[in-house]
């Protein structure tokens, strides 16, 4: 640091108390200006933010003024998803209260937000822990309850033994929990559930909506909403007027099908083993399995094991009694947990009916080599000609799907069905900190919904919130004892909470008009505002909080509260900044905190570096020299704006363009694909620029043009000190009141020079280039330059060396 160095703990206060003076960021519902609705997910108020949380903040933050002086009335507000696993635990470790920790970390949360130099309409502000939120957050429940979308049932469900709750399918990642990584096993438990799946079709087909999503996300949600056309067919038991349901999808191989297999998590095993002699052993085994993890199970390369029930099925089409097994290879969320096994054409099958000695038959023959049950050594499962298979021999298996298929639906025995990956959303959690979920038990009415005038219903703060595996809420006596709405009896509260995924699937909504107390949101405005124009955050939410959101949007559209039914229009999804190769954590040792360097460098520095690193949809990994770099660059043109007048000489024409040329990249990079980092390197090029100009002699408009442009162009990544230096340069207003710059067309137009070549030292030919030429497209055109390739014919080049805009030499 310097005495010329750019004074910025002196600046970047004064410019971040004049932006809040005058309202920079607080939108006008009055201005005819297009509006324009800039939205980054709202953050967990579990820590402070680190440089990589940082990275959205800066995106959004860059866009928003960027849209400012594009002349859009730019909304961009704030908040806090307060409630849930994160700040839960957070306030566990630091041993406080989860209400005192949420809202100490938010106050220091929007100091980091506010120092870095982000701003946002803070008069909408949402916190999702707050009863004028959570009140709305439990009305939407009572909406989908009276709907028939929310639901309570007895189901196979997650459960995380270290957070001491119950996941989503979404928040299992790979068999770990989403937010403490460790494994999860299954429980059996009573609990409530959004049907989301009935818009499973829905939720696909819209997707061809979303053009401006990232092509990963739209995939990652087909792929969670997992589309399968087939057959579903009915097992009947044998010795009983019941049958076993099962999915498939290959109904060509039914005639092989040798036994049937359950999920270790299937409703009926417990039935179906009454007065089975190894009873004890099969509940035994299926106690073992469900503790397993559930991605492993899920792959191929599991040690397949099972057990058999006792029991057997008739196989429908040829009336053959077949047997059925439990075993750890088969999962309750696929399909209906029963699998019709063939072990000749599906390899997991094959390696169980081997290990188990069951039988092999080949339904579908290789049409180049006749297949041997006896000698095969894993499955066939590529196309072939269908054999064993009754009147269907000697057809192609694919035609013969459709043909089974119509066979099995006139006998009435299987039906063509689609069926979805997706399972409904299970939303209770059995831990103190979330918004309760609004119902009641009473001994003569039942389940009974809280009267919508009853709400919120109140989170109690004296509770002993520890996680001990039920939730705390049935500790709090107060709080559980309760009176029937309908018949006045005693009754008691539901004690579960809700999943903090719901409170943020609506929270978009609700900065629209954050303090209205008679309703969640006002239809009229959100539809003006709404779907949002760009949203923001990281990847990690592509089947959650996404998927949720657009869930509950649909639903809204469908009670007819909002007048469209997809809640976001344009996607980025920001990519991760790692340090040491690693996500950045606390328990790694890797966290870099930003206030450090906000007070080392300044905050422009920081977000000039963040946004510098790489493209921004990737990830990148974080580097403290990096940030010297970029506050020398800051430093370099603060002296060059700092510069008393240079010394004038001839007219730069070339000056001119390379400023017109700049404004059209920088444009171009921002508003397309959010390639700030070669929007960036742009700048710095033209700053090259100005500094050889003045070394040559510039003439005065050119440079102050350049100069002009220049403190423009950095305005949404360095504001303070592209404020400061707006006014340097004499101007009155805020430089974000300004239009963002366009670029001259006929400015741009490229200037031509003539290059000398010479081979061996000789003039052999000259050519017209651009006077930008790169080095390598002036390579090729001089290589294949008519007169160059007759002296060379196919003599190899030794040496090409360039002199710039003058000279090419080639020596053979």
């Amino acid at each position: 640091m310097t005495e010329n160095s750019y004074p910025f703990k002196k600046i970047e206060p004064k410019w971040q108390k004049f932006w809040r003076k005058i309202g920079l960021f607080k939108m006008d519902p009055r201005s005819p200006k297009t509006k324009y609705y800039c939205l980054m997910m709202f953050p967990y108020p579990s820590s402070a933010l680190h440089v990589g949380h940082g990275r959205n903040y800066i995106i959004g933050d860059v866009v928003a003024r960027f849209m400012m002086m594009r002349g859009f009335n730019v909304l961009t507000p704030m908040g806090w998803d307060a409630f849930g696993l994160p700040a839960e635990n957070a306030a566990i470790k630091d041993g406080i209260h989860p209400k005192t920790s949420s809202l100490r970390n938010i106050t220091r949360m929007k100091k980091q937000l506010d120092a870095w130099g982000t701003g946002y309409d803070w008069s909408r502000e949402v916190t999702s822990c707050l009863p004028d939120y959570y009140k709305w957050t439990q009305w939407i429940f009572l909406k989908l309850y009276e709907k028939g979308l929310a639901y309570k049932k007895k189901a196979a469900v997650n459960w995380c033994p270290s957070c001491q709750t119950i996941l989503a399918n979404e928040q299992v990642i790979e068999g770990r929990c989403w937010r403490c990584d460790n494994q999860v096993t299954e429980k059996v438990l009573e609990q409530w559930f959004f049907k989301i799946t009935a818009y499973a079709q829905r939720l696909l087909d819209d997707l061809s909506k979303l053009k401006e999503w990232p092509q990963r996300v739209r995939t990652m949600q087909q792929n969670w909403i997992g589309r399968s056309e087939g057959v579903r067919i009915d097992f009947p038991l044998e010795g009983e007027d019941k049958a076993l349901s099962c999915f498939t999808t290959r109904v060509d191989t039914i005639y092989g099908a040798t036994y049937m297999v359950l999920a270790a998590e299937h409703p009926d095993i417990e039935k179906l083993i009454e007065g089975a002699p190894n009873r004890d052993d099969i509940l035994a085994f299926v106690e073992k399995v469900r503790k397993q993890n559930i991605a492993s199970r899920a792959t191929a390369e599991i040690e397949k094991e099972g057990i058999f029930t006792g029991r057997y099925v008739i196989n429908p089409v040829n009336n053959r009694q077949i047997p059925l097994w439990i075993a750890n290879y088969v999962l309750m969320e696929y399909g209906t947990g029963a699998v019709m096994a063939v072990p000749a054409h599906d390899q997991r099958d094959f390696e169980f009916a081997k290990k188990y000695n069951l039988p092999i038959e080949v339904v579908i023959d290789n049409p180049n080599e006749a297949l041997n049950a006896q000698t095969m050594r894993g499955a066939y499962v590529d196309e072939g000609v269908m054999v064993n298979s009754a009147q269907f021999d000697g057809l192609d298996n694919r035609q013969a799907m459709e043909k089974i298929a119509d066979f099995m639906e006139k006998k009435k025995i299987g039906q063509r069905t689609v069926h979805y990956r997706l399972r409904d959303w299970l939303i209770s959690r059995q831990r103190y900190w979330g918004a309760p979920i609004p119902i009641i038990y009473c001994e003569h009415c039942g389940q009974v919904p809280v009267n919508e005038k009853d709400l919120p219903v109140l989170l109690p703060e004296k509770v002993e919130f520890r996680p001990h595996g039920e939730s705390p809420l049935k500790q709090a006596r107060a709080f559980v004892n309760t009176t029937c709405p309908k018949c006045k009896a005693k009754a008691r509260r539901e004690t579960d909470t809700m999943d903090t995924f719901v409170d943020s699937s609506w929270y978009y909504l609700r900065y629209l008009s954050p303090k209205d107390k008679n309703r969640p949101f006002e239809r009229e405005i959100v539809n003006k505002w709404l779907p949002v124009d760009q949203y923001i955050g990281g990847v990690e939410h592509a089947i959650l909080h996404l998927l949720y959101s657009r869930f509950i949007t649909k639903v809204f559209y469908d009670l007819g509260l909002v007048d469209f039914d997809e809640p976001f229009k344009r996607l980025f999804t920001q990519g991760m900044i790692i340090k040491s190769g690693a996500k950045m954590s606390k328990s790694k040792g890797n966290v870099v905190s930003p206030d450090e360097l906000i007070a080392k460098y300044g905050a422009d520095t920081v977000r000039l570096y963040t946004l510098f690193i790489g493209p921004p949809e990737k990830d990148a990994e974080w580097n403290d020299r990096g940030v010297e770099g970029a506050w020398r660059f800051l430093n370099r043109v603060w002296r060059l704006i700092k510069q008393p007048n240079v010394a004038e000489g001839k007219k730069n024409d070339w000056l001119k363009r390379k400023t017109h040329l700049t404004i059209k990249k920088v444009t171009e990079d921002i508003e397309r694909e959010f390639h700030f980092n070669t929007a960036i390197s742009a700048i710095m090029e033209l700053v090259n620029e100005i500094y050889k100009a003045q070394d040559e002699g510039v003439d005065a408009v050119a440079r102050e043009e350049a100069l002009e442009a220049t403190v423009i162009l950095l305005s949404p990544f360095v504001p303070h000190m592209a404020e400061e230096m707006w006014q340097l340069l004499g101007k009155k207003n805020s430089i974000f009141e300004l239009p963002w710059p366009s670029y001259d067309k006929e400015a741009i137009q490229a200037e031509e020079v003539l290059i000398v070549v010479q081979i061996n030292g000789r003039v052999r030919a000259k050519i017209t280039v651009p006077y930008d030429i790169t080095e390598e497209d002036l390579k090729e055109q001089v290589l294949h330059n008519e007169k160059v390739t007759t002296w060379i014919k196919e003599k190899p080049v030794k040496k090409f060396l360039i002199v710039p805009r003058k000279l090419v030499s080639i020596v053979l």
